[in-house]
């Protein structure tokens, strides 16, 4: 009898569950980063997580009027939250991880990839207009950006149709 077959041998240890990080924004580009990081999770039995940040609005002197402002926002976050969680789910056929931060996006999601282990792949695409592929990609592909972050980035191509997204994962 071999050692490996005797009671005492321990379980070969499980693989860690792949976590693919979507940002929500109000983006076109969402829906791309979002399918793609569903059909990677779903193909490789991982989760998705998505995360949404309220950023601070400008009108910090009028103290009641910018807590009603947050309270909105936090609601109108936890509803689109519900409505993306479902999209998850059906492409998925798991919930996805929900994170909702207040302050700035950029700094948000980095203190959010610090903060959890577990975040596997940051999920982006990029936008096809003029201004350029987006803020959190411009900064995450200069070399200060790049520092910052602990986990991979895949960039999906703001043209792809379902189609393609369907045959490149």
């Amino acid at each position: 009898m071999s050692d490996d077959a005797s009671p005492s041998a321990s379980p070969s240890p499980k693989p860690l569950e792949r976590i693919f990080l979507v940002v929500v924004d109000d983006s076109p580009e969402l829906k791309l980063a979002l399918r793609y990081a569903c059909l990677r999770a779903r193909k490789s039995r991982g989760r998705v997580a998505l995360l949404y940040v309220i950023e601070p609005s400008d009108m910090q002197s009028w103290l009641m009027v910018e807590d009603l402002m947050r309270e909105e926002q936090r609601a109108e976050a936890e509803k689109k939250m519900q409505r993306l969680a479902r999209e998850v789910n059906a492409l998925t056929g798991t919930l996805p991880i929900l994170h909702i931060r207040e302050g700035n996006r950029r700094d948000a999601l980095l203190s959010l990839i610090d903060e959890e282990p577990g975040l596997s792949i940051l999920v982006l695409a990029a936008g096809t207009g003029q201004e350029g592929p987006g803020p959190l990609i411009t900064y995450f592909m200069s070399p200060r950006g790049l520092t910052r972050l602990r986990i991979p980035m895949t960039i999906v191509p703001g043209g792809l149709t379902d189609e393609q997204l369907d045959a490149i994962t």
